[in-house]
């Protein structure tokens, strides 16, 4: 098995005591053409994620020596890296923690190579902020789409790709949604879905579809949407709106459709 060197942007490193399925995952990683570093506990995990720099981590919850969960804690603190939890834990409360703790992506064990290798690369059709000089910006599936004035009447999209409402504002093209002028700090998920339901002007977007915005919109491989993916959903729209009411977005810019999914109704600047 390699070492990634560091600033290679496909790097990757798989924090996991199980000696086969390490080298599951670390062959399944090596035919996405990954450079793969492999950790057997949550501390030499950390340590290889801060030297390494990696674009994906899969992280066993299980480990020997600290809590999975705190190992995802500390390397949201220093990486933006995309983070898959493996783990034999099915358990509801177990896959919430693991998303609100900066999971993107939660994968029952025992789990099937083609799926893992789907997942990742659904994950990486879509950049986080500060990886568009390394991968293409996200477009939105329909370049008509509109955005609303700040009268609340819709108007056409630019070049710029950039939806506005109320307080508002998502640029599509950098990636980065704003609220009065100040960035809000959203992850990849967060912003796809900010900015799905802001562009649908208003229509409810079911549970379902967001959890295939949430894949990417030329998702491959794996098509169920399971009740835990949709609570996954919600587990996002919360902390969405969390960080929305921190910066004066207002926490019900998003409204509920009970037992349907979600919406954003056009409103004006206040």
């Amino acid at each position: 098995m390699s070492s990634p060197t560091l600033g290679d942007r496909r790097a990757a490193v798989v924090i996991e005591d199980d000696l086969d399925i390490r080298n599951l995952v670390c062959a399944v990683l090596e035919q996405g053409g990954f450079v793969v570093s492999g950790a057997t506990t949550g501390r030499e995990g950390v340590d290889v994620v801060r030297r390494q720099h990696p674009m994906v981590v899969t992280l066993d919850i299980g480990l020997p020596d600290i809590d999975g969960y705190e190992v995802l804690r500390r390397i949201r603190n220093t990486t933006d890296c995309y983070v898959i939890v493996l783990s034999g834990h099915s358990d509801e409360m177990d896959i919430l923690t693991a998303l609100q703790a900066g999971a993107d992506d939660y994968v029952l064990k025992p789990f099937r190579p083609r799926e893992l290798r789907a997942r990742i690369d659904a994950m990486l059709r879509r950049p986080r902020i500060g990886q568009d000089a390394q991968h293409p910006p996200v477009q939105p599936a329909d370049p008509a789409a509109s955005t609303p004035s700040d009268d609340g009447e819709a108007a056409p999209v630019g070049s710029a790709n950039v939806l506005r409402n109320g307080g508002i504002t998502v640029d599509g093209d950098a990636r980065i949604a704003s609220c009065a002028g100040v960035e809000l700090p959203l992850t990849k998920t967060e912003f796809n879905l900010l900015w799905e339901l802001m562009r649908s002007n208003g229509a409810v977007r079911t549970k379902e579809e967001l959890v295939r915005v949430s894949r990417g919109g030329d998702y491959r491989g794996y098509n169920f949407v399971s009740r835990t993916d949709e609570r996954a959903i919600e587990v996002h729209v919360a902390n969405l709106r969390q960080k929305l009411a921190r910066f004066d977005g207002g926490p019900d810019l998003i409204t509920t459709v009970r037992g349907v999914g979600f919406r954003i109704m056009p409103r004006n600047r206040d």
